[in-house]
């Protein structure tokens, strides 16, 4: 499953600190962060999580996430 999700990582320290919340979790392939985007967008492509288990797993390392279709 691929999942794009909208969010306030916005630097590269931002995406520093997510970093090892989402390669340290099961089932998260590949993941890469558009902050270029207005809503600062992050794709995800796992193979076993849920929108919002992803979504929460941002939350965790301290951003927001919401799921966009």
């Amino acid at each position: 499953m691929k999942y794009q999700f909208k969010t306030n990582i916005n630097c590269g320290g931002c995406i520093n600190a997510v970093t090892p919340h989402l390669n340290g979790a099961d089932g998260i392939q590949k993941w890469q962060v558009n902050t270029t985007s207005p809503d600062k967008i992050l794709s995800v492509e796992t193979n076993s999580l849920t929108a919002e288990e992803v979504a929460a797993i941002v939350k965790k390392a301290g951003f927001d996430a919401e799921a966009i279709n």
